[in-house]
This record gives C-alpha cells, structure tokens and sequence, in this order.
C-alpha cells in the first residue's frame, strides 16, 4: 500500500506541477471542475448508498452537478459574492422538486439536506481554490497550501505508525491517533515556514504561524469527516481511480476543509 501510495503520488506530481504553473487559470478552473464532477459522484455513491428512493437519487445529483458547475465559473470570473447565491438557488430548486415526490417518500427532505451538503462540500468548497489562484501571488499560495496538507497528512502517518498509542477519534477513524495528528501539525508548520521564508518572505510571521496551524487543523477535521461519511456507508473508500489512496475524494478531503480557511486569511489577512 505504500509503495503505491508513493508511485502514485510521484506519478501524478509533475502533471500537477505543470498544470498549476503553465496551465493558466482557464485550465486550472476546468481541472478543478472536472475534479469537483468526479469528486460529487463519489460523495453520492457514498451518501445515497443505503437509498433506495428513486427519481430524486438522480435529479438531485444532476443539480448540484450543474450548480456546482456555475459556482466554479463565477469563481473563475471572479464574482465570488454570486457563490452563495448560487447555493440559495439550488435549495430553492431543490425544495420545489421535493414537493412532487413527498407523497410517495417521506424521507425526500432528507436528500435534499444530503444533496445541499455535497453542494457546499465539494464543488464551493473547491471553487474558492480557483478564486486563490486567480488572486495575487496565486500559484505561490496553491503550492503554499498543497505543500502545508501534503506535508500534514504524511507526517500524521508516519508518526501515527511508528509512535501512536493514543486513539484520536476511534469511534470514526479507528487508525488516527493523538500522536499522529500533533506529528502531522508539527509537520504543517515546518513545511508552510520553509516555503514561507523562501517564497513569501514578505508575509508576517505571526499570521503565517496561525494560517498553518488553522490550515493543519481544518486538513484533519477534512479527513475525518470524510471517514465519518465512509464509515455511516459502511465502505473503506470513496472510489478506486488511485492506486494507493482510493478514490479523488479520499485524496482531497484534508484539502476540501483547508481550502476556505487558507482563502479567508489571504482575503482578509494578509
């Protein structure tokens, strides 16, 4: 499993690294919708595995597709006051459909509740990466956060591994352990604090502390929630598309959490 952690991930790293650097920000948005499709029809594999309630299985999915869609294009043109909107339209859609079907399902308020969580889980989530790359020193500040969550997440295993005695959460995640979560921390901090002193030299030090810290944080209650989901199905991962991690949600959902907090500190803190 390792050793197809690391292939994969060595694999995928160049494409990465091209993409965010000579891809401009047009691709970028289209790779992160492409990501934020295959991501949704995973979470709902996940989430809607126990329905069993037809006609709105399919419609609302299809929605929060092409919401989801339109969230990460008014991101990409910048419009990020329109993103909430967007998210008030599609509850509003979604209630309407709902009306038609409760007769025949009363547990159709409860799809529509699944559905508006994916909505803002996956795709609004992602598109406020797209909105950090298209600002200021964007490409510094996606490789910033990607290194951040990379650096946390193999810094919580291995140190989880060799020195983990203490159960985390092991109600969700029974393999998480209080050592590998401060071990991952720790890492977060070392590798945003290089990359801070020798790309952003400019940025305080204090904030840039507290954003690796929050970032460190959120990247784990992302990977947890998303074992949380997983565990309420009963499956191990999200998909198989990656030999090693799974499927693109189980790889992304540190980053999902991370992504709003580490906009948030760009926008307004530094």
């Amino acid at each position: 499993m390792h050793l197809k952690r690391w292939i994969t991930g060595l694999t995928a790293l160049p494409f990465l690294i091209l993409l965010i650097s000579k891809g401009g920000s047009l691709v970028f948005a289209i790779f992160i919708s492409i990501v934020s499709i295959i991501a949704l029809s995973e979470y709902y594999s996940i989430i809607l595995h126990p329905e069993k309630s037809s006609g709105m299985n399919n419609v609302l999915p299809l929605l929060s597709c092409f919401v989801g869609l339109i969230i990460i294009f008014v991101a990409y043109r910048d419009m990020p006051d329109l993103m909430p909107a967007l998210v008030v339209f599609n509850l509003l859609v979604s209630g309407f459909i709902s009306l038609f079907k409760f007769k025949i399902n009363k547990d159709v308020i409860w799809l529509v509740s699944k559905q508006l969580m994916g909505l803002i889980y996956i795709p609004l989530f992602l598109s406020y990466l797209v909105l950090i790359r298209n600002g200021s020193n964007g490409i510094f500040w996606i490789y910033f956060l990607l290194i951040i969550i990379f650096a946390g997440d193999t810094g919580a295993f291995y140190t989880g591994s060799y020195f983990g005695k203490h159960k985390l959460c092991p109600s969700v995640s029974p393999g998480k352990t209080i050592e590998g979560s401060l071990g991952g921390l720790g890492a977060s901090l070392m590798a945003g604090a290089l990359f801070k002193y020798f790309f952003l030299p400019s940025y305080s030090w204090w904030v840039s502390i507290l954003l690796f810290i929050c970032v460190g944080i959120a990247g784990q209650i992302g990977d947890l929630f998303e074992s949380e989901l997983k565990r309420s199905a009963g499956i191990k991962d999200s998909g198989s598309i990656l030999p090693g991690h799974g499927g693109i949600l189980d790889r992304i959902d540190a980053l999902l959490f991370a992504i709003p907090v580490a906009w948030f500190f760009k926008q307004y803190l530094f």
